[in-house]
């Protein structure tokens, strides 16, 4: 314990101006050797670590250590000679050369006057920004190998003509030039117009000021107006969630995906009951020991259901085939945003994880101390039609056009938004050379505004509110359009992780020109969205509103998932990612109930010529769960009393007709 006056006299040391704070952090790496070697020295020495340059340093330095570390002290000594001391910056050298007069214990831990406890630090922190860069690569690893490991063969790329005929991608059926010559004059178009109906009055909701001769604008904020557990929802009939997915499955077959994974070699007939029970279980949180307490099915057989029928390979499928039914009810269609196509969007949700799991990973803003993962959801027209998994430290845009390209539902969305955390510096460029537009909402729109680029010389918009900071290299583009290709053609066959590649080109922090010519695309692609988006009071609801949706079907997973405070309790991450999708199912399942209805319901409206009450019920949001019973016992042997569907729309009609009619008449007090 440290004296009051030493302690103070300390304090008045470190927050002085002589205070080295490089020293005292080389200083702590000498007293934390003994961690960093035991957790660190063996995976270096065991893992083989390759350059695309081929006198590299660094790699030199730890092929010197994996020699060094294993012989004696008499071998060791004879090695000094060999030290691969250059690879030491010079702003760090006087850091690791041991002063004159430190300790005899000291000096014995040193090779040619530099301390070897910082120097071994000092190779692994260079290891690690060689890995970030690109410039150091690993083989055997999926994240850090080199660049052209992730590519196609090069069979592949001279037989490129033949495999991009059956590939329905847009981009490739247009040179990188033609399609250049049609952006440029879509963008130098696009600058005219924008400012000039800023200049004369037509974009009333740009809001310019000015003050202190500096030109300032904003746009209005967006909210939302869908309204999610709408009202009507309290006329439906209260239904527990076993007997609404029975209902669905009798709407949809969705439980004819399940099978076993003996697959035909099992004459058993089917227990439907168990699976939706194991469904339940997972989709809720509260698993399979919890379930068999609180229903009229045993562990046993809980158990034996999840092992031979709930797996991502059966999960999937019945996903897809209730969002497919779903898109087919009359009522899909009037959930559009635009008359563009199917909007999407992509948000992530934080969960917290009970036990670590090799992709749980620390977020103090969302777990404080603890860890967890991120649930990254594709929602189109409410329906959530892909899913993944991925951890809490990842960055949510390098999946972005993962979620949409590996969609397998028919809903397929032509524009896809997401908020600030899924854009980068490349997915303005995949996703439209893959045929989508990308519509992000940025937190601060006009900040973005000074990132528009023009095809011309800045001088060339010189009385423009909305300037060009720079002209676009074209040249650039055009002489790496091969290479972008060959990129683009290995996403497209999906060569290696897509996620990965669209890491390493978003943020490789190697300078090369084939990265660069797809940032430079990139800029293009944004340039003209951002100029449309202040442009378009419509696009401007649209991507808010979307985004959303997606907001609020995080709140049904949240209501979905109650048991355990919403933490996985499970302790690898397949297990996460069948979790996951049993929540997914189980909202899906939900959403399609409510759609279901409401499509009836309006029908029935329109027959009776009541087309005001019809539109109503067309704005009325699918995601809902206040007539949902998710808590209680769960009584999957037990048919529960389900009215048909004559009934309950006879019910809700007569129930929503005073609610209806409250409304309209809201209406026409507010007009």
């Amino acid at each position: 314990m440290l004296h009051e006056y030493e302690y103070t006299y300390r304090l008045i040391n470190i927050s002085s101006e002589r205070f080295d704070h490089l020293e005292h952090e080389w200083e702590h790496y000498v007293h934390a050797s003994m961690t960093i070697k035991r957790n660190l020295r063996h995976l270096v020495l065991s893992i083989d670590f390759d350059s695309q340059e081929s006198q590299d340093q660094l790699i030199k330095a730890v092929a010197f250590f994996k020699e060094y570390f294993p012989k004696g002290r008499k071998e060791r000594e004879a090695m000094a000679a060999n030290f691969p001391e250059e690879i030491i910056p010079k702003i760090l050298r006087r850091y690791l050369i041991e002063k004159e007069g430190e300790k005899s214990a000291k000096a014995r831990r040193a090779i040619n006057g530099i301390n070897l406890d910082k120097f071994e630090f000092l190779v692994y922190k260079l290891l690690r920004e060689g890995l970030e860069s690109g410039r150091i690569h690993c083989k055997n690893s999926i994240s850090f190998r080199s660049f052209e490991q992730y590519l196609i063969t090069p069979a592949q790329w001279n037989n490129r003509k033949q495999l991009t005929q059956n590939l329905s991608v847009p981009g490739f059926q247009q040179p990188f030039k033609m399609m250049l010559r049609d952006l440029e004059e879509e963008l130098e178009t696009k600058l005219k117009e924008v400012n000039a109906r800023i200049a004369n009055g037509e974009n009333q909701q740009i809001k310019v000021t000015e003050k202190g001769g500096e030109v300032r604008w904003t746009l209005p904020y967006q909210k939302n107006d869908e309204q999610i557990n709408h009202p009507i929802y309290e006329h439906f009939n209260q239904i527990t969630l076993h007997d609404l997915l029975r209902f669905v499955n009798k709407q949809t077959g969705f439980l004819k995906s399940f099978h076993h994974v003996l697959d035909r070699y099992v004459k058993r007939q089917v227990d439907y009951q168990r699976i939706i029970a194991v469904i339940v279980a997972y989709a809720t949180n509260n698993g399979l020991y919890k379930m068999a307490n609180i229903s009229d099915i045993r562990y046993p057989e809980l158990e034996a259901a999840s092992n031979n029928f709930v797996r991502l390979e059966t999960l999937k499928p019945a996903d897809d085939q209730i969002s497919n039914a779903t898109a087919k009810l009359p009522i899909f269609k009037y959930y559009d945003i635009s008359d563009d196509g199917i909007h999407s969007s992509s948000d992530g949700q934080k969960h917290e994880t009970q036990y670590e799991t090799i992709n749980s990973r620390y977020s103090p803003k969302y777990f404080g101390l603890d860890k967890g993962v991120t649930s990254y959801s594709l929602v189109a027209n409410n329906v959530p039609i892909n899913g993944k998994i991925i951890g809490a430290n990842e960055h949510e845009s390098h999946y972005v056009f993962d979620l949409l390209y590996n969609n397998t539902s028919e809903i397929n969305p032509l524009i896809h938004s997401t908020d600030t955390h899924g854009t980068n510096q490349v997915n303005f460029a995949l996703l439209y050379y893959f045929g989508y537009r990308f519509a992000p909402r940025y937190k601060n729109i006009s900040s973005r505004a000074e990132m528009i680029y023009g095809f011309k010389n800045p001088s060339h918009y010189e009385n423009c509110l909305l300037k060009p900071v720079r002209k676009i290299y074209r040249q650039l583009i055009e002489d790496e359009a091969e290479n972008m290709e060959k990129i683009l053609l290995s996403l497209a066959l999906k060569s290696t992780t897509q996620s990965i590649m669209v890491g390493k080109l978003s943020s490789y922090t190697r300078e090369n020109k084939t990265k660069k010519a797809f940032w430079e695309f990139d800029n293009i692609i944004k340039s003209i969205y951002i100029l449309n988006y202040i442009d378009s009071p419509v696009l401007q609801r649209g991507v808010q509103k979307v985004l959303n949706r997606g907001e609020n079907y995080h709140q049904l997973i949240k209501a979905v998932r109650y048991a355990n405070g919403g933490r996985f309790r499970v302790r690898t991450e397949l297990e996460q990612q069948i979790w996951s999708e049993c929540a997914r199912l189980v909202a899906n399942c939900i959403i399609f109930y409510n759609a279901f209805f409401l499509s009836q319901l309006m029908e029935m409206k329109e027959k009776a010529g009541l087309f005001e009450e019809a539109d109503m019920i067309k704005r009325i949001s699918p995601i809902g769960w206040r007539h949902v019973n998710l808590y209680g016992k769960y009584e999957f042997r037990k048919e529960g009393l389900i009215k048909s569907v004559g009934e309950i729309l006879n019910d809700l009609e007569r129930s929503y007709r005073l609610h209806g009619q409250m409304e309209l008449d809201l209406n026409t007090e507010n007009n």
